[in-house]
């Protein structure tokens, strides 16, 4: 089991930066890959970025790449998402994910925390 727990949103006018962070409670931090998705009012949830259990690896949706940044500090049971250039599409609530290395899908989430980017 484990328990994640989002903080650092807020409201930032646009081109402006927030940094999202995600404390995990787990023993085995390093056993799961993470990811940050978003969920806007009326839409669907859709991924943001993830990264590998090492930090090695990350990938980003498209709406992003360039802007934000995914990070991981496997000593502290952290996950960090760096938002530049935020844009009022950006705003939503993002959630963060767990997903242990062996599996397909995140099976563990937060609760989220709210960013609204205005114009």
């Amino acid at each position: 089991q484990v328990q994640l727990v989002e903080s650092g949103g807020g409201l930032v006018q646009a081109g402006g930066s927030l940094r999202l962070s995600c404390a995990a409670s787990t023993r085995t931090f390093s056993s799961y890959n993470m990811g940050w998705f978003r969920q806007a009012p009326g839409k669907e949830r859709e991924f943001v970025a993830a990264i590998s259990w090492s930090g090695g690896s990350t990938n980003y949706a498209d709406s992003v790449k360039g802007r934000f940044t995914i990070s991981r500090d496997n000593a502290k049971n952290m996950v960090y998402l760096q938002m530049n250039s935020l844009k009022p599409e950006d705003t939503a609530v993002y959630y963060c994910a767990a997903k242990p290395v062996l599996k397909s899908s995140y099976d563990y989430w937060g609760q989220g925390t709210q960013v609204t980017v205005s114009s």
